[in-house]
């Protein structure tokens, strides 16, 4: 399903990305990962689910997905971090055992390894999930504004692309529509996990130096 849009007075439809690439040329040579929280777990799986599921269909291999949990979307940043450093342990020293924290997914369908049989090269992006459901206290200003700035940080002193997965959402039915549950309803996972692999190809191949040309003349066509 795509992403729900909202029209001006003129019709043009502004809420939403535009179309991602057509398709993704390395995407079976990239390693991503997924660190979600725990809180709000009925609308975590879903959001994972969509994000391991548009990576797939992107062209990702399944032993190359690796998904792992943490407490809470306080806890995001850190574990996101870790994951990265452990992918860079990996692949300095042929460990390949680093990855057996259990998580939302196993045991169920589709769902991604997590031990010995993922790749050990370094991950080329991560995704961060968590859902933040406004209550009556502070709480959920603190949280989301730490949470986010964190997992930005993570991805810039990392070099490494950090997807933001947090829904801050102000109650819960917005929190279940956004994570594909009702009628009408999109799963933003799904744009997470397309975004991830956008960002991973495009982080490679600038970091080689490579840079297409002609972009100003295609946007604006």
């Amino acid at each position: 399903m795509s992403p729900p849009t909202a029209a001006n007075s003129s019709g043009f439809a502004f809420k939403g990305p535009s179309a991602p690439p057509a398709s993704f040329p390395t995407a079976s040579q990239l390693r991503i990962g997924i660190v979600h929280a725990r809180w709000n777990a009925e609308c975590i799986g879903p959001l994972v689910q969509g994000a391991v599921g548009a990576m797939k269909k992107a062209g990702v291999k399944e032993e190359n997905i690796v998904v792992e949990s943490v407490p809470g979307s306080w806890e995001l940043p850190m574990g996101v971090s870790r994951l990265i450093s452990a992918g860079q342990v990996q692949a300095s020293s042929n460990v390949s055992d680093l990855m057996g924290a259990s998580s939302l997914l196993e045991g169920s369908l589709d769902s991604p390894s997590t031990s010995s049989s993922a790749s050990s090269k370094p991950f080329d992006a991560l995704i961060g999930i968590g859902v933040l459901i406004k209550g009556s206290t502070m709480h959920f200003e603190y949280i989301s504004e730490c949470a986010c700035q964190g997992l930005m940080r993570v991805g810039l002193d990392a070099n490494v692309p950090v997807i933001l997965g947090i829904l801050t959402c102000l109650t819960e039915e917005q929190a279940l529509q956004r994570s594909g549950i009702g009628e009408g309803a999109h799963n933003h996972g799904e744009d997470w996990g397309t975004a991830a692999v956008e960002m991973a190809e495009k982080s490679n191949r600038w970091a080689q130096g490579k840079v297409s040309s002609g972009g100003a003349k295609s946007i604006l066509s």
